[in-house]
This record gives structure tokens, C-alpha cells and sequence, in this order.
């Protein structure tokens, strides 16, 4: 379902995977996409110890307040307080929502992955703001997963679910157009920005793909 709350203020959701840029330095490939137009970034780089992730999330939160953009740190709430990012965002088998919701307060964001209706549903009556859902398509990133969800099970969660849905997985700008057609409230993407040659114009590009918000369009 498309939002138009002042909470989620983005409709694309870089995901980071440094080993997905082609050896270049990903604070380098965030920012590009930052300057692209990128408003929110998940740092998810789960094999770093504590101390790299701390210090790569201190150099993202720089980056992400130059650019007026959310930093959500994936998974590590104690690395989020650390640096005052803008949020968590959770597997489903990460520690509880309403416990998160207890150490982080009500202003800072929670997001959930989820990959089926019943976790959505789930993750919205436990109080997350936002979901992730998919993979919407074959993708390597996310095969561990299983089999994609596909866009009928997209479409039959954005008809359930109130809170923003951000469909994942496999979304390139060639089918951008039929995933919002199901209508979450916009797309969470990795390496059609990370790997992209050029990320800041592959940011522009995908966003010229994603519909105006609502707000937008009543004015």
C-alpha cells in the first residue's frame, strides 16, 4: 500500500553489500547514490565485527545527515543508538519487535523482512513501521530464501497490510513498472545501484521510475 506518512519520507531503500560495488569503496558508492537522490540506506554488512560496523556506521550517518537522508542499521541496535541513526531493521528471527520498540524509543524507525503474508501481517501487529517483502524475483542475494514470492503474493499483502511495504529482490528499471503496479509504497534495491557503473544515475533512474507520492499529486 502506498503511504504518503511523514515517518517512511522514501520510496527506494538501498540496501548496502559492499562486495557487490566491484571493488570500489562503498562510502564512494553510497554517497554517488546519495547525490542521486536516495533518501534512505540500510547498512547490512553482517560479517564485519562490531568495531568495523561502528565505524562504517559513523562515516554512513555522516554521509546520510549531509545529504538530509535516514540511516537504518540492519539487525544491530546497539550499533543504531550508537551512532543515532534513524532505525533497525529486523529479520524475522531477530529479536523481538516490541523489545526493540522498549530500547529504541517510539521516534526511531523498524522495519522487518518478511517473505509471506503471515509475517507481514505479524510484523504489523507487533508495531514495525515498515516491511520489506519478497524476493519478488530470482535473484543471488536473496536464494536462500527460497523460491521468489512473485507479484501476486506483493499484491495479495498490499491489499492486508496498512503500513509501507517495500517490495525486494531481482528489481531492476526494466520491471519496475509492474511491481509498483501491485502497489507497495515503493522498491528496496542492492545491486541495481551498488554494481551500477554509473550509481548516481542509476539512483535518478529508478527513482523517475516510482510514482509521485500521494501527497504529491493532491497539491
Amino acid at each position: 500500500m502506498r503511504s504518503s506518512s511523514p515517518w517512511i519520507d522514501f520510496d527506494l531503500y538501498l540496501i548496502t553489500d559492499r562486495k557487490q560495488t566491484g571493488g570500489r569503496n562503498l562510502e564512494f558508492v553510497v554517497e554517488d547514490a546519495l547525490r542521486g537522490g536516495v533518501r534512505a540506506i540500510q547498512l547490512r554488512e553482517k560479517d564485519l565485527s562490531s568495531k568495523e560496523l561502528y565505524e562504517l556506521a559513523y562515516e554512513m550517518r555522516k554521509l546520510t545527515t549531509r545529504h538530509n537522508a535516514r540511516l537504518i542499521i540492519n539487525d544491530r541496535i546497539d550499533i543504531a543508538l550508537a551512532v543515532d541513526a534513524d532505525g533497525v531493521h529486523l529479520g524475522y528471527n531477530s529479536m523481538p519487535i516490541y523489545r526493540a520498540r522498549m530500547v529504541l524509543g517510539e521516534k526511531k524507525l523498524i522495519g522487518v523482512s518478511c517473505h509471506n503474508q503471515v509475517q507481514a501481517i505479524i510484523a504489523q501487529e507487533k508495531g514495525a513501521d515498515f516491511i520489506t517483502f519478497g524476493p519478488i524475483y530470482n535473484t543471488p542475494s536473496k536464494a536462500l530464501y527460497g523460491d521468489p514470492v512473485g507479484l501476486k503474493r506483493l499484491q495479495e499483502a498490499t491489499n492486508i497490510v496498512q503500513i509501507p511495504i517495500f517490495a525486494l529482490g531481482g528489481i531492476k528499471t526494466d520491471n519496475v513498472a509492474e511491481v509498483m503496479a501491485a502497489a507497495p509504497h515503493g522498491i528496496g534495491i542492492v545491486s541495481a545501484i551498488l554494481s551500477a557503473e554509473e550509481p548516481r544515475l542509476a539512483a535518478r533512474t529508478l527513482l523517475s521510475l516510482l510514482p509521485a507520492p500521494e501527497s504529491d499529486l493532491e497539491t
